[in-house]
């Protein structure tokens, strides 16, 4: 009866939230619309990330090439014919190429499949490792990929990226994709699949001894993360209407493993938070990056990288009250939220009598 009952009130939520999505097409300036994609973008990619480190417990920090194979896919094939003899005009485009174009949604799905399928080639040998090799690993995987991409001059256009790609400034179509990678993830998680995740993440040997196979879902979780990563990557690209190698630096990836770490590693609602706090945190702190000045005077303090100085310190406070995240392991479900509705607050007066 409840999963029934979470399963309507699940959809009539993204009805809702996908109606707010319309009405803020349609009524907010493009500069709130962008940020707003932007969350949702990274919401994306910071769940990608949690599969992997969070519930398979592999510490990967390859998502930047992930990001730039679905964004360069999306590139490649939404640019229209007739622009790309001015993109490529350096070194002509390969001629398999030059007149195969694809509409958004099927260049991002070719971009998560093609992510997905390189990160199993990578995970053959890489996922036999484990902890800091692991990440120092993925992260030199992903610094090939974009070595690649710069090189591969007919196809990518090289250190010059590709332009032209149609502008996506829509929160409606991004909003879709971020609930249906949400749903997708959620039910995987829930799945046995998920459960083996989890199992691996707690103690591997122990796993292992009720017979999961170990490299098959640490892969599988690589493989799913990569996905979800090249998905992200496309939209990215088709927002910023741009591609570009020094977009996907591997410093990129530590913003998504700032936002499962803030959020909560192995928890997919904090993963949502996290994007949103992040992202948003970090835009609208831009004030402490322009000059003040009070009655007259100048604050010196306020100039540029201040911004960062307090996000980082705001970061610092947050790990300090929150040691697993702001939802740890937890996620934020229906049952949570009506009893919260119904009794607001027995949370105050559990904390009032364990004080006493």
């Amino acid at each position: 009866m409840n999963n029934k009952r979470n399963l309507m009130l699940t959809l009539a939520a993204i009805v809702v939230l996908f109606g707010v999505a319309c009405f803020v097409q349609a009524e907010v300036d493009s500069y709130i619309r962008r940020i707003i994609n932007l969350c949702l973008i990274y919401a994306i990619i910071g769940l990608s990330m949690n599969v992997t480190n969070g519930f398979a417990g592999q510490f990967s920090l390859g998502q930047a090439g992930f990001m730039a194979i679905g964004a360069y896919m999306v590139g490649i094939f939404t640019v229209p014919v007739e622009l790309r003899a001015d993109v490529f005009y350096a070194v002509p485009m390969n001629p398999n190429l030059v007149n195969v174009y694809m509409p958004l949604w099927l260049a991002l799905i070719l971009g998560g499949v093609l992510a997905a399928f390189i990160a199993g080639l990578i995970g053959t040998p890489v996922l036999r490792l484990r902890g800091d090799y692991l990440a120092i690993a993925t992260l030199g995987f992903s610094e090939i990929i974009r070595i690649v991409i710069t090189n591969a001059t007919s196809i990518t256009n090289g250190a010059l990226g590709i332009k032209n790609i149609p502008p996506l400034n829509d929160v409606r179509y991004i909003f879709l994709a971020t609930a249906v990678s949400y749903v997708i993830i959620t039910l995987l998680l829930n799945s046995s699949y998920g459960r083996a995740f989890k199992a691996i993440r707690e103690d591997e040997i122990a796993a292992e001894a009720m017979g999961i196979s170990l490299f098959y879902h640490k892969n599988l979780a690589f493989m799913v993360s990569a996905f979800f990563a090249g998905i992200g990557g496309g939209l990215y690209g088709a927002l910023l209407g741009t591609v570009d190698p020094k977009n996907f630096l591997f410093t990129l990836t530590y913003n998504f493993l700032l936002i499962i770490v803030l959020g909560g590693m192995g928890s997919v609602t904090g993963s949502m938070f996290g994007a949103i706090i992040v992202t948003a945190g970090l835009e609208y702190l831009r004030l402490f990056d322009e000059p003040l000045e009070l009655m007259g005077v100048v604050i010196p303090l306020f100039r540029p990288g201040l911004r960062m100085v307090v996000f980082s310190i705001l970061l610092m406070v947050c790990v300090l009250f929150w040691r697993h995240g702001i939802m740890g392991t937890n996620e934020l479900t229906w049952d949570k939220i009506i009893n919260f509705v119904k009794h607001p607050l027995d949370g105050f007066r559990k904390k009032g009598v364990q004080g006493k």
